[in-house]
């Protein structure tokens, strides 16, 4: 049967588009809220950005096994009644003239630590919805919007802004995530108790997920690929904003505009990888995607007032394309060799070493912004994004060309030949 007529992976996919694109909208509208609202100096909008993805540094190792431990849909749903009441906070101080920056920074940690138990939940939830030879549809289906999401969040978050204001689309975020949850609660199918095993200690299991990660080449060289490119991402999302705004003085409609580039272009990427999978290999296509985006990501520090603005465009024209294209490679890869019993923890491990390196690339840009402008900052941000495909090259994802078989990958993440008969 089709995922497109199965009822309760519809619901489930619709409930994380929702809370995808919810995600990342939050992290644009509230840095915005943070400069039109409350003139925030670029410390403190590093602070503030740091703050939107700590949970994944303080929390994200033991979440994967909290995780494995309850019911998942349950957890989401608390997950996303929380996210919506923490985002409608937002408007109701400002309508009430008493919103600080501190209130913010609360708000975005605490919406952080939601979303990585949403996030780590939908992930181990699906194989209880679906069929076996649907996972890998299944995980496309979910990856695709996420990274979509990921590209389009913020342009959306530009655009609402512009439409209605920050303060209040932090409130359309905060509805969303309502929707979110009551698509949840549609799903029919039961999910059994996970059972509680006792002689596993919480430290024992979080470091089986880390020594699988450390020990196979190949997932090692992902992690660290992504730990990089999250790190300075981050220093350039901290001073994005200040730079569209104020050095090259463009309104927050045209923000918006500038931000639906890389939107538009990485929602391309989504729906062509398919084809470039096809036609180098869905292995090569991880490197190969980030070399490509490296000029481009070069041309947006060199964007200046008057017609050069037109250099970030086209920048971010091909960072969003070649990112995406990127995700969703090494998503579908790392899914596909690892073992089923250590998902879970494989990926929150994963998402502990990339998006743990958010809050501190956030924090590097706001004292870099301070110390050498945000120019300068987004050229050590671009510089380390173009390199950031290095830890690729020199693993054995280099002479791979397609994901191998679980059966035929060694711990240490040598590809080894299929036993007889298979």
């Amino acid at each position: 049967m089709s995922l497109f007529r199965h009822h309760d992976f519809r619901l489930l996919w619709a409930s994380d588009t929702i809370s995808q694109f919810g995600t990342f909208v939050g992290q644009t509208v509230l840095p915005l809220v943070a400069v039109t609202v409350l003139a925030a100096t670029p410390f403190e909008m590093g602070l503030l950005t740091a703050a939107e993805t700590a949970a994944f540094l303080l929390i994200g190792l033991p979440a994967g096994v909290w995780v494995d431990r309850m019911r998942r849909r349950t957890l989401m749903v608390r997950a996303d009644i929380a996210r919506a009441v923490l985002m409608l906070s937002i408007p109701v101080a400002w309508w009430a003239d008493v919103l600080t920056l501190p209130h913010m920074i609360v708000v975005g940690l605490l919406v952080g630590v939601c979303t990585v138990f949403f996030d780590v939940s939908y992930q181990s939830y699906l194989p209880t919805l679906v069929n076996r030879d649907q996972l890998l549809d299944g995980n496309a289906k979910l990856q695709a919007s996420q990274q979509v999401a990921l590209v389009s969040g913020p342009a959306a978050g530009g655009g609402l802004a512009t439409l209605i204001g920050a303060a209040n689309a932090t409130a359309a975020v905060g509805v969303g995530f309502v929707a979110s949850w009551l698509f949840l609660l549609r799903i029919k199918k039961v999910e059994p108790q996970p059972e509680r095993k006792a002689d596993r200690r919480l430290r024992d299991e979080v470091w089986e997920g880390l020594k699988f990660l450390f020990h196979n080449k190949m997932l090692r060289a992902i992690a660290l690929t992504g730990t990089t490119a999250g790190f300075f991402f981050q220093m350039e999302t901290a001073a994005m904003i200040l730079f569209l705004a104020k050095d090259l003085h463009l309104n927050a409609a045209q923000v918006g505009l500038v931000l639906a580039v890389g939107g538009f272009s990485g929602a391309l990427g989504a729906v062509t990888s398919n084809w470039w999978y096809r036609k180098i290999g869905n292995a090569r296509a991880m490197w190969v995607s980030l070399l490509a985006i490296a000029p481009f990501e070069l041309l947006i520090p060199l964007a200046q007032p008057g017609w050069m603005v037109w250099l970030i465009v086209i920048g971010m024209l091909g960072v969003g394309y070649g990112v995406t294209v990127h995700n969703i490679a090494q998503v579908s890869f790392r899914q596909s060799i690892c073992p089923d019993r250590l998902l879970g923890r494989m990926n929150a491990s994963m998402r502990f070493m990339i998006w743990g390196a958010f809050p501190l690339g956030s924090l590097a840009g706001g004292v870099l912004g301070e110390l050498i402008t945000v120019r300068g900052t987004l050229w050590v941000a671009a510089v380390g994004l173009s390199l950031s495909w290095l830890w690729l090259i020199f693993s054995p994802i280099r002479t791979t060309v397609r994901t191998p078989s679980p059966t035929t990958v060694d711990p240490a993440g040598h590809e080894q030949p299929a036993p007889q008969g298979q």
